[in-house]
């Protein structure tokens, strides 16, 4: 069973129900977790909902697990993050990521190109406006730029969500934290590689991100219902969110077991993982009744992860949630 060692719980953009949102975060507080983290896609509005969250907790750290950089410029980032550790009283982790052609294009209506450059250069702008300086105006001599107003009163994380090797690099050079989702196991030392890659290239004297992977959850007491939830979760992300985890997954060395799923599953109306990709269940997920879970929790631990984030199956029953919650709690 896993110890007092940090340990978090997340949301996807999925889980589109305000009332679920809250109770899990209430909850998690209660059980003991280090932090909560929200992401943020087509629903609704992330800041809003934490705001919420830190109205109703004390204790754990909330973030946003994760934003993407298309929706809010870098001054609406940086608002947005000092309010939140303001009515927090300083609890707030900032997570950021380069999200998708779908929400850059799709929902926010700004074209997806270059994305790590996008990341690197928005992170920096958001860095530098929470330290006090002033915005770099779009058009020079035009208008003066501006600072904010408020400032936290102590920093504020950034953490990134990344898993191209450019963006891990990127990640070592200007973050705090190391939020990547959908990574196999076997690829976070290599990950860890990069970010010391990232480290080294950066301001001298920086510590290493805090390495905190957002793993997919699928507990039960029953293991052929875990193996159902664990199945869901490699084929949609597979099939329903264009090439990003495929090709990310093809790069670490698992695109047989990828073309595996994607042969078995001919629409997303299927959920089948073959048993030659059972490997895909293995690496990316914590599958299994709560004594296997635990074990694979301990083996990302011991693979370098510092506070892994639990992520919840979207949708699913209120008491299902509260079961995985409790039975994956930190021992203390």
């Amino acid at each position: 069973m896993s110890s007092t060692r940090p340990l978090a719980v997340s949301l996807t953009p999925l889980e589109s129900r305000r009332e679920v949102v809250l109770h899990v975060a209430e909850r998690a507080e209660q059980l003991g977790y280090d932090a909560f983290f929200l992401a943020e896609g087509w629903g609704h509005d992330a800041g809003v909902l934490l705001a919420e969250v830190a109205a109703r907790t004390h204790t754990i750290q909330i973030g946003t697990g994760i934003i993407n950089i298309w929706g809010r410029s870098a001054a609406g980032v940086a608002m947005l993050a000092n309010s939140l550790a303001c009515v927090s009283g300083g609890r707030f982790i900032l997570g950021l990521g380069a999200g998708s052609p779908s929400l850059a294009e799709g929902l926010h209506g700004v074209e997806f190109v270059a994305p790590v450059a996008r990341l690197a250069a928005v992170t920096r702008e958001v860095r530098g406006l929470l330290g006090g300086e002033r915005m770099t105006a779009s058009v020079p001599g035009r208008s003066r730029p501006l600072k904010l107003a408020v400032r936290p009163e102590s920093e504020i994380p950034v953490y990134l969500a990344a898993l191209g090797p450019s963006a891990v690099r990127l990640c070592g050079q200007v973050a705090d934290g190391w939020l990547p989702f959908l990574l196999p196991r076997s690829g976070l030392q290599d990950g860890i590689e990069l970010l010391r890659e990232g480290v080294d290239r950066g301001d001298s004297g920086r510590p290493l991100p805090r390495v905190c992977p957002a793993l997919p959850l699928a507990v039960s007491a029953d293991p052929v219902e875990a193996r159902k939830v664990a199945s869901w979760w490699v084929v949609f992300y597979l099939l329903s969110m264009g090439p990003l985890y495929r090709d990310a997954l093809t790069r670490r060395g698992l695109g047989d077991a990828v073309t595996a799923v994607l042969a078995a599953n001919p629409d997303a109306r299927t959920h089948n993982v073959p048993e030659f990709a059972q490997v895909l269940i293995d690496e990316l997920t914590l599958c299994g009744d709560p004594e296997h879970a635990h074990a694979a929790l301990d083996s990302w631990y011991e693979a370098g992860a510092q506070m892994p984030a639990l992520t919840l199956p979207p949708g699913r029953d209120l008491a299902e949630l509260d079961y995985m919650l409790e039975v994956m709690r930190p021992t203390r």
